[in-house]
C-alpha cells in the first residue's frame, strides 16, 4: 500500500457509468476541494402501498398497513462483466501529458460527464485510440 494518499485510486460515479483515477490526478483535474472527490448522497422517500402476507403456503395471511421509509441514495456506477472498466488515456491543462484511467460505460457518458463538470479542458483517448474532447464545464461568468 502507498504512503501517499494521493496515490490512491478513487471512483467517480455518474449517470451511465463511473472514473476511476489516481486521487491526485482526480484533484488536479477537478480541484483539490471538488465536490466529486466527497460525494454527499440524497434523503430517498419510498412509499409501500398496504398488502396481505401469508407466512406459511396455505396459512392464513395478514394485512400490512402501508408505510412511507426514507434512505440515503448514494451515487453508483455501472456494473458489467468487464468490472475493471476500460483503459483510457487522459490529458487535461496542466497535467504534463497522458495519464491512464478507467472508464465503466460509454464514452459519450463520460464525455457528457466532463463536459458538465471539469473546469479545465481535458480530452481522452480510448484503448482504440479514438480522441475524444476536449471537454470543459461551462464558465457561467463567460456565458
Amino acid at each position: 500500500m502507498s504512503a501517499d494518499p494521493d496515490a490512491r485510486e478513487i471512483s467517480i460515479n455518474y449517470a451511465g457509468g463511473s472514473l476511476v483515477m489516481t486521487i491526485g490526478n482526480a484533484k488536479s483535474l477537478f480541484g483539490d476541494d471538488s465536490e466529486l472527490l466527497r460525494p454527499e448522497g440524497k434523503t430517498e422517500s419510498v412509499s409501500v402501498s398496504g398488502h396481505s402476507r401469508t407466512r406459511v403456503i396455505g396459512g392464513a395471511s395478514t394485512n400490512v398497513a402501508a408505510y412511507t421509509y426514507t434512505y440515503t441514495q448514494w451515487p453508483v456506477g455501472s456494473s458489467s462483466l468487464a468490472a475493471g472498466g476500460e483503459a483510457i488515456s487522459m490529458a487535461w491543462e496542466g497535467s504534463d501529458g497522458y495519464w491512464i484511467a478507467r472508464m465503466k460505460g460509454s464514452a459519450s457518458d463520460l464525455g457528457t460527464f466532463l463536459n458538465t463538470t471539469s473546469p479545465k479542458p481535458v480530452t481522452f483517448k480510448t484503448q482504440r485510440g479514438t480522441p475524444y474532447g476536449p471537454f470543459i464545464k461551462e464558465n457561467p461568468d463567460n456565458g
